[in-house]
């Protein structure tokens, strides 16, 4: 793909929307939990820290977005990008609202009082990692060049 066929399309991504991996994966743990309870000790404190884990997860995701909504361009990963976002939450993670659903997810998993969720929680992982963040950063790497070469070499995929 030329870096013109980039400008007008966006990464060439799986379909699904990435919060689905993370729901999915969790409902495989609640399901689990049902069957074979597998309880986390540790109430009333695990139910606070949980809380705040979600908080802090989902107050990531959404900082994230709104400084992409912020310059203008899109969260939809097969849509086309329009600017190469590297501030706010973006300059500590290139990957700031799939990380900040999976430290929700953690909290989730604290809330509901069971281990199960932390079962399935590397299949979502590697799930967005290889469908949705490799397309990405191959579609980023061919629309941006030298400047996503630059950003990705000082800032971590994750945290």
């Amino acid at each position: 793909m030329t870096a013109t066929a980039a400008r007008e399309a966006g990464a060439r991504v799986f379909p699904i929307p990435p919060p689905v991996y993370y729901i999915a994966a969790f409902a495989m743990g609640y399901v689990l939990n049902r069957v074979l309870p597998w309880e986390i000790d540790g109430r009333p404190v695990t139910t606070v820290v949980g809380a705040l884990v979600v908080i802090a997860g989902l107050g990531l995701a959404w900082s994230a977005i709104f400084g992409v909504i912020r310059h203008r361009t899109t969260i939809v990963p097969h849509h086309p990008v329009s600017a190469l976002v590297t501030t706010g939450m973006y300059r500590i993670s290139r990957n700031p609202m799939y990380t900040g659903l999976a430290i929700a997810y953690l909290g989730g998993t604290l809330l509901l009082d069971s281990w199960w969720p932390l079962i399935p929680l590397p299949l979502a992982l590697v799930a967005v990692r290889l469908v949705v963040i490799r397309p990405e950063e191959r579609y980023l790497a061919q629309r941006f060049g030298a400047e996503y070469t630059e950003y990705r070499a000082r800032v971590r995929r994750w945290l």
